[in-house]
């Protein structure tokens, strides 16, 4: 195939806007995989992405099309995800292309993501084609659509092409427009050869295979090439194109998208985004798209029988190799046992592994309460990044603590804005600007703390715009705030599992709440239990479990008053005793049932 005749693109949207769909109609319309083994969601090959209808890992394909003019087009497509936590994986995907198809949804309009992807795709350079998609729906509004096309994305209504993902209207005029929009593949003329990764995955038999768009030069069998973010070479054990499953091919000539099978064992030596290049006479410049990929949210895990642990071990590291995202190291708590320390993208990312972790190995695990990295200043002037409450400094050594913020881009109905902007003050954020966009919406701009958007956030966003609101957000960087350690003490003892970092604003009330669902969970003991909720020697909140009693006067069944004070004397001297030397044994489901609450 002639390099005038690829053309490589990706479809963005907004989640659940039909870019899955679509992609079933384009490997259709192509006859790239035969009706008999035609399926829905055909690209989306995990169970929880068919279940949940979300995009989780970007699906490449190569289809050939012959087009109204008769001339054979080879049609490289990305299918990307649409959920703000892998955000990442968009953006190296539209770094592998030369064009995007921004899908918008004819009912619900331009969404929070299709703003963020437009920016993304309109900043890499790349022409995007802007298709009406679910016009068969009773609810579109096209002329809606065409006028926020125009005023929230500055792109002519007549541009627009009429889709549906369903039932295959508009979807041939979609692929025309891709050859006369997205221009051929760029930078094929450079001298040496290089290739962008934007995907690895793990095979058990194979090690690791790279997911590679090559831009200049030609990917074959028994190359040597190098990796020139880490200078690590490696040798091409097989390359082949995705159609849409492997097929091995002799080469993957400049221009197109295909893998290869390197003699790699481990992922983590593979960084997303790095460039391929030839190892005897490697490029001087890498291709631009590779920036580290680093975790924002902190969670621990732990096996629910303490049995289980090793058998998580090896099952966290499976996951690892198909998700270079994802990263964990052990650590043990006094109350919970031994488990592992994890950094997830977002809390939709945290879901995915966790169900994934109990359906494909089995394992039974609890969560603690998310976190997120915190910037602690010493007094000796060192900075450290804090993601486990645990490894606080000492109060008095602490000169400030900072916390990461996002910036967040939140479209909402005006009516209302006034409940919205309620829950962005409650969350301790700032609104900075305030756009209408038509009649009937606004978009937001804030400031928020990302530890105040990790839990009911989104969800309380969904319930006040009864489910027309959407967020889209990106990482604004650290400001320093006045934060606290708050601990919890059971009968004198600090229970590390439920220490967190929280705002010295919401501190007492917070404590107040634990200890009261802990009050209610931890079963009576022989003696009373305090809990207490304090920030460093200061006690904020407090609870009582109350004591199991023995009736001990029950013998006395007469005679003077005396005999009942001594005995009951008696017992609250063997309490008090108790009480200085016992120990209180928390139980594993009242961890699980606390830490559900929060």
């Amino acid at each position: 195939m002639k390099l005038g005749n690829i053309r490589n693109f990706c479809i963005i949207a907004h989640v659940d806007h039909g870019k899955t769909t679509l992609s079933d109609r384009l490997l259709e319309q192509t006859r790239t995989v035969d009706q008999r083994l035609m399926k829905e969601q055909l690209l989306d090959s995990m169970d929880l992405e068919r279940e949940r209808g979300i995009t989780i890992k970007s699906h490449p394909v190569s289809m050939i099309y012959r087009s109204k003019s008769g001339e054979d087009y080879r049609f490289n497509l990305i299918d990307t995800p649409g959920h703000v936590d892998f955000s990442y994986e968009v953006s190296r995907s539209l770094a592998a292309c030369e064009g995007a198809v921004l899908l918008i949804d004819a009912a619900q309009g331009i969404e929070a993501q299709t703003v963020a992807n437009a920016h993304l795709a309109f900043s890499l350079g790349l022409d995007v084609i802007p298709v009406v998609n679910k016009i068969d729906l009773p609810g579109a509004d096209l002329d809606m659509v065409s006028r926020q096309l125009e005023e929230i994305l500055t792109i002519p209504s007549e541009e627009a092409i009429l889709a549906s993902g369903k039932t295959g209207a508009g979807v041939e005029e979609i692929m025309e427009a891709v050859i006369e929009r997205i221009p051929p593949p760029r930078w094929s003329d450079y001298e040496q050869p290089r290739a962008l990764i934007f995907d690895s995955i793990y095979d058990t038999y194979q090690g690791v295979i790279c997911y590679v768009r090559v831009f200049s030069g030609t990917l074959k069998a028994g190359a040597n090439v190098l990796l020139m973010s880490g200078k690590i070479r490696m040798e091409v054990k097989e390359a082949g194109i995705f159609s849409p499953h492997r097929v091995p091919a002799d080469a993957i000539h400049a221009g197109n998208v295909g893998y290869i099978v390197t003699n790699i064992k481990s992922v983590a030596e593979i960084k997303l985004g790095d460039t391929i290049t030839d190892a005897a006479k490697p490029a001087k410049d890498m291709l631009p798209g590779y920036k580290e990929v680093r975790p924002m949210v902190f969670s621990g895990i732990y096996p629910m029988d303490s049995s289980d642990y090793e058998k998580l071990k090896a099952s966290l590291g499976r996951l690892r190799l198909n998700d270079s995202a994802f990263v964990y190291q052990p650590e043990s708590s006094l109350a919970l046992g031994f488990g592992f320390r994890c950094g997830f993208l977002g809390l939709l990312h945290m879901e995915i592994i966790q169900e994934r972790i109990r359906r494909e190995y089995g394992i039974d695990i609890i969560l603690t309460y998310p976190s997120v990295v915190y910037e602690v200043v010493t007094s000796d002037g060192v900075t450290r990044e804090i993601d486990n409450p645990v490894n606080l400094p000492d109060p008095s050594h602490i000169e400030e603590i900072r916390e990461p913020t996002i910036r967040a881009t939140i479209l909402t109905p005006t009516d209302g804005v006034g409940e919205v902007l309620s829950l962005i003050m409650e969350k301790r954020g700032v609104c900075e600007k305030t756009e209408t966009l038509d009649e009937t919406r606004l978009m937001l701009t804030c400031i928020l703390p990302l530890n105040e958007i990790l839990v009911d956030f989104y969800d309380r966003l969904k319930s006040i715009t009864r489910g027309y609101g959407s967020l889209d957000y990106e990482i604004a960087g650290y400001q320093p705030e006045n934060l606290i350690k708050l601990d919890i003490l059971v009968n004198g003892d600090s229970v590390d599992a439920f220490s967190s970092i929280v705002h010295r604003s919401k501190a007492e009330s917070k404590g107040r709440a634990l200890c009261e669902r802990l009050s209610e969970i931890i079963p009576p003991q022989m003696f009373k239990i305090p809990i207490q909720a304090t920030i460093g020697g200061h006690v904020i909140a407090r609870e009582t479990v109350r004591a199991l009693r023995k009736d001990v006067t029950a013998k006395c069944y007469g005679g003077d008053i005396t005999r009942k004070r001594k005995l009951l004397e008696k017992q609250k001297e063997g309490k008090k005793r108790m009480k200085q030397v016992g120990s209180v044994s928390i139980p594993q489901d009242a961890f699980i049932q606390v830490l559900k609450s929060k």
